[in-house]
């Protein structure tokens, strides 16, 4: 994460921080993630079932696509300078509006909304992370996330 004095913070409040690279989305990948959290709806794991569906083949579930969140994210948001570490502090709001097909590439836009000093040596930052699908226009979500920085 690019740190910056927590003065210039404010600066970046508004804009949009960058675009991670592109990541594919893999059948193992969901397989594996529908082991650990036990959801194993035929939509994400059964190609042949799924392929009967209107989405034509499986898809991630959602809380997989949300879960790619801190790898995409981790080079795009500033921090105070000093920051010992980050902790995921919740979402403020989150819809999940268009299913990740499996095989998609997708990646973060991600704007900083809010940063401002919490408590003293704690920063709380609130970004707007739009999860982006290769070759489709309706992004996969768009999720409002609150990061507390610790200096």
């Amino acid at each position: 994460m690019p740190q910056v004095p927590a003065a210039q913070l404010k600066d970046y409040i508004g804009k949009e921080l960058g675009r991670s690279e592109w990541f594919t989305v893999d059948q193992t990948r969901v397989d594996q993630f529908a082991e650990c959290t036990g959801d194993h709806q035929f939509i994400h794991v059964d190609p042949e079932k799924a392929a009967q569906t209107p989405f034509g083949g499986t898809i991630a579930h959602g809380f997989l696509s949300l879960s790619l969140m801190p790898m995409l994210m981790g080079d795009l948001l500033v921090t105070p300078e000093g920051t010992r570490m980050g902790v995921n502090y919740g979402l403020d709001s989150l819809r999940f509006i268009q299913p990740v097909r499996v095989g998609s590439r997708v990646r973060l836009a991600v704007t900083l909304l809010d940063a401002y000093e919490k408590n003293p040596g704690q920063w709380l930052l609130k970004a707007r992370a739009v999860m982006e699908i290769e070759g489709v226009e309706k992004p996969a979500y768009i999720a409002e996330t609150l990061a507390l920085c610790i200096t």
